[in-house]
């Protein structure tokens, strides 16, 4: 026979270990299967309709301390959430920036490369002219080094001729 609502009975208050696994049937992991899940919900049920009216407030007041602490880690997750989207898009623009920035440097280096290459360029030209001219004065050094022997030589013989003229010169005179 049911008892008045609020009044219990020694088989409702031998319920408390019913109560124990109503909480554990609702603390349960929402990773069940589908018939794990309707097989417990329907435990549940059972077990909550045999409990009194202080037991079923007890029960109410711990679902709700549950739901409030659920609400209020939900809303931390949501804060994390939120912040984690801030530090995302933060480092987005962040990336785009060094992106940006390694473009110009890519662009830069390879204007510093063409720059090298046309400076390695005007180098090798410069060289094969110096070389070019370096030969060449050698070559005119080389011919003056053999004029100036020949006219030293000759310088020689005309010097020789000279004293032989004065010789002759000073013979004449005597």
């Amino acid at each position: 026979m049911l008892a008045a609502w609020g009044d219990s009975t020694d088989e409702e208050e031998g319920s408390e270990e019913e109560e124990e696994e109503a909480i554990t049937l609702m603390a349960r992991s929402e990773t069940d299967s589908d018939e794990e899940s309707s097989d417990s919900l329907i435990r549940f049920k059972n077990k909550v309709s045999g409990l009194n009216k202080t037991k079923l407030k007890e029960f109410l007041f711990t679902l709700m301390d549950e739901c409030d602490a659920l609400h209020t880690e939900n809303c931390d997750r949501r804060d994390e959430y939120d912040e984690l989207k801030r530090d995302i898009k933060e480092l987005e623009q962040k990336n785009k920036i060094l992106k940006d920035e390694k473009i110009e440097l890519d662009m830069n280096n390879l204007v510093l490369y063409e720059d090298l290459e046309r400076v390695k360029e005007t180098f090798r030209l410069k060289e094969e002219n110096f070389v070019t001219n370096l030969t060449k004065l050698e070559n005119e050094s080389l011919d003056l080094k053999q004029k100036i022997e020949s006219l030293l030589v000759e310088n020689q013989n005309l010097y020789e001729k000279l004293k032989q003229v004065e010789i002759d010169k000073a013979a004449n005179k005597r």
